[in-house]
């Protein structure tokens, strides 16, 4: 049987830089399709999930330059050729998702496959569809796809049965192109999604209440953005804290 072997360390002290954090980041790179001109991101972490959402922007026409070692991410949204993120690439990432609010918020459709291609009841994807229902996006699901139609998209009431943290991020991201005003109720709150919301900010976007339960969003007809920085991973701080703390050191 095989088994791992603890030996008290002596304390630890020093400085680590902390790494971006993936679960803002991830969101953040597809919320660059709602830009209308390049984006620099800072503070991106060096994964495989980045690099697969990094393909999947590529494989939609975004030309991109991912500097791992100096850990950014430079986007240029202008060019997009195809509103389709393909099974090959989204069953590989669920977070491929995340795609389907800012396809549908800036250019009115997408069609993307289901994670895993698997049905809507396997998966909690359908809170994901309910939010976006409520903007007046008509969606059908057709071999194993999300086929989106925003034509007549507009701002609405978006009530989240739990606050699902995805659903919150892809409801943001068509609300902001919106025309009119939405409000998300029971809102995911955690720090990544204040992180996107603030990367929209920054960009343009009018939004109140990240943060809360609460979210109002004034749809814009332009983003744009020059650079933003990714908050650092909380999981990862924690756990340099913990050992030094275990440890006695500083």
């Amino acid at each position: 049987m095989d088994s791992i072997l603890v030996e008290k360390s002596p304390p630890l002290s020093g400085e680590v830089r902390i790494s971006g954090a993936k679960n803002a980041a991830l969101p953040i790179i597809a919320a660059t399709l709602l830009c209308d001109s390049p984006v620099t991101l800072n503070n991106i972490p060096n994964l495989a999930d980045i690099s697969a959402m990094e393909r999947l922007l590529c494989s939609m026409g975004l030309e991109t330059r991912y500097e791992r070692e100096e850990g950014t991410l430079q986007i240029d949204p202008s060019r997009v050729r195809w509103l389709e993120a393909p099974y090959d690439l989204v069953r590989k990432m669920r977070a491929s998702f995340f795609v389907l609010g800012p396809l549908v918020g800036k250019y009115r459709e997408a069609k993307v496959s289901m994670p895993g291609g698997c049905a809507i009841g396997a998966r909690p994807v359908n809170i994901h569809l309910k939010a976006l229902e409520a903007l007046n996006i008509e969606l059908e699901v057709e071999h194993g796809y999300v086929v989106a139609d925003g034509s007549a998209m507009k701002g609405g009431r978006v009530h989240l049965d739990f606050p699902s943290v995805g659903a919150t991020e892809n409801a943001l991201c068509a609300a902001v192109r919106a025309p009119g005003e939405t409000v998300i109720e029971n809102a995911a709150r955690e720090p990544e999604v204040t992180d996107l919301a603030d990367f929209l900010a920054a960009a343009g976007a009018k939004i109140e209440g990240q943060g809360s339960s609460t979210i109002h969003i004034q749809g814009v007809d332009q983003l744009s953005v020059d650079s933003y920085a990714i908050i650092p991973d909380r999981i990862e701080a924690g756990t340099y804290l913990a050992a030094a703390a275990l440890t006695g050191g500083t």
